[in-house]
C-alpha cells in the first residue's frame, strides 16, 4: 500500500469526523493510517528535503483545502469538524470532493481580491489550488529534487572537462570534507602518478600513519561501466599496499559483477564503491566546489507558544 495523496485522504476525514465528531489534528494520524492499512514506516516517511513527514503533511493539507472551502472548521486552533454542508459530502468520492473544493476556493480567492481592489490595496497573495494531486509540499519537495538533480548533471561535467589529476585530487578533497582523516593536518595525499601501484591517493586515518585508506579515481565518461577486473586489480594493490581499506570512485557507474565481487569481500577488505551519482551527491552535501545560492524559510506555528493561552469560549 502506498502513502495516499491528499485528495484521496479527504473523505476519509469527512467521515471520521462525522462519525467521531471534534479531531485534534495529530490525532487523526493514526486512525487515518489504519484505514489506509499503512506500516509503520509508511506513516514514518519523511520528504528528501527533511522538511517533515510526507502522510501527516498530506492530512494537513486535506484539512486544509477542507476548511477554506467549507466543509470543516476549526472551532479552535488545531481542532477540526465538520460543518453541515458536508453532511451531503460524505458517501462522495475523492474526485467529487476535490471539484468541489477547487470551486469554491477559487472563489473565495476572487472574492478577496476583489474587496482588497475596492479598498485600494494590491493583493498579492498567491493561493495554491488543488491542481493536482500534490500538496504545496511536495510541490516544493520535487522542485528541490529538480534542482538538486539538474546540479548533480553540472558536477559531473564539469568534474569530467578537469585533467585525471586533477580528479585524483579532488576524491582526496572530498574525503577530507567527509571528516576522514579527522583531525591529522594534511591527511590526504595524491600519489605519484608515474609511480602510484594502482593507488590514486591516501588518507592518514591517525598522526602516526597506523591506519590508512587508499583510493583509486576513475574519471571515465557516463557511458562507461568499471568492471569486475578493475576492482578486483584495485583490491590486490590494497593487498599489495597491506591495507584492508579502500575507496573506488568513478564519475561513471560499476557493472553488477563489479559490485556483486566488492560485497563477496566479506569483511576481508572493507570496500566501498561510489559512483557518479553519488559522488554528486557527497560533493553537494559536503559543498565541495559549491556556494548556497538561496534559503527559503518556511515557519509554521509554534504548538507549545499557543497553546498556553487561554481559549475564548465565547467566539462566535
Amino acid at each position: 500500500m502506498s502513502i495516499p495523496k491528499y485528495n484521496e485522504i479527504m473523505p476519509n476525514v469527512l467521515r471520521y469526523l462525522a462519525e467521531h465528531g471534534e479531531q485534534k489534528f495529530r490525532e487523526l494520524e493514526q486512525p487515518l493510517a489504519i484505514e489506509f492499512g499503512l506500516s509503520d514506516d509508511e506513516i514514518a516517511q519523511e520528504y528528501d528535503s527533511g522538511n517533515g513527514t510526507v502522510f501527516l503533511d498530506r492530512i494537513s493539507w486535506a484539512l486544509s483545502y477542507l476548511t477554506n472551502s467549507g466543509l470543516t472548521e476549526r472551532p479552535r486552533r488545531g481542532v477540526y469538524k465538520i460543518t453541515d454542508t458536508a453532511q451531503k459530502f460524505l458517501d462522495k468520492s475523492s474526485e467529487e470532493i476535490q471539484q468541489f473544493v477547487k470551486a469554491q476556493m477559487a472563489l473565495r480567492t476572487a472574492e478577496q481580491k476583489a474587496i482588497k481592489i475596492e479598498q485600494g490595496f494590491d493583493d498579492d497573495r498567491t493561493e495554491l489550488l488543488p491542481t493536482s494531486n500534490q500538496t504545496p509540499q511536495e510541490m516544493l519537495n520535487t522542485a528541490y529534487k529538480s534542482i538538486r538533480q539538474s546540479t548533480y548533471d553540472q558536477i559531473i561535467d564539469t568534474v569530467l572537462s578537469k585533467t585525471p589529476s586533477e580528479f585524483e585530487g579532488l576524491v582526496v578533497k572530498l574525503l577530507e570534507r567527509m571528516g576522514y582523516g579527522g583531525e591529522v593536518k594534511n591527511a590526504g595525499t595524491v600519489t605519484q602518478a608515474s609511480n602510484d601501484g594502482g593507488i590514486d591517493g591516501i588518507i592518514k586515518e591517525d598522526i602516526l600513519g597506523l591506519g590508512k585508506i587508499h583510493i583509486q579515481a576513475k574519471r571515465y565518461a557516463r557511458s562507461n561501466t568499471v568492471g569486475r577486473e578493475e576492482v578486483q586489480k584495485f583490491v590486490g594493490a590494497l593487498a599489495v599496499a597491506q591495507s584492508n581499506k579502500g575507496v573506488f570512485i568513478t564519475t561513471s557507474s560499476y557493472s553488477a559483477g563489479a559490485i556483486a565481487y566488492a560485497e563477496s569481500l566479506n569483511g576481508t577488505t572493507n570496500l566501498v564503491l561510489i559512483n557518479g551519482e553519488q559522488l554528486a551527491k557527497y560533493m553537494y552535501d559536503y559543498s565541495l566546489g559549491m556556494q548556497t545560492k538561496q534559503h527559503i524559510e518556511i515557519k509554521e506555528m509554534d504548538s507549545d507558544f499557543w497553546d498556553g493561552m487561554q481559549n475564548d469560549s465565547k467566539i462566535s
